[in-house]
């Protein structure tokens, strides 16, 4: 199972980490999200992920594994680890490094 979630996790966020984010965001921004936002979105991402595992044989019966990691692992994780410190949407800000 922890196998089926670490790809889900790393195998999605490809996509989002090669989108550019166009945003600008100034000091205020970048100290509240440091100090508010991602403590937040990483308690939501472990409850999240928490639910999916627990829903999982569920998801897996239904057929429906896949959007459910998406929805409520895939989703959190990249609001918390991929997304530049103040903006408010995923991706990367400038040239990724090679």
């Amino acid at each position: 199972m922890s196998l089926a979630l670490l790809v889900l996790l790393f195998g999605s966020t490809n996509s989002a980490i090669a989108a550019q984010v166009e945003e600008d965001p100034g000091a205020g921004a970048m100290a509240l999200d440091l100090v508010v936002a991602r403590p937040v979105g990483l308690v939501v991402f472990g409850l999240w992920s928490v639910t999916y595992l627990a829903t999982l044989p569920f998801s897996l019966l239904g057929g429906n594994a896949g959007d459910a990691g998406k929805a409520l692992v895939v989703g959190p994780a990249e609001s918390v680890f991929v997304r530049c410190l103040g903006c408010s949407s995923p991706g990367r800000k400038g040239k990724a490094p090679r």
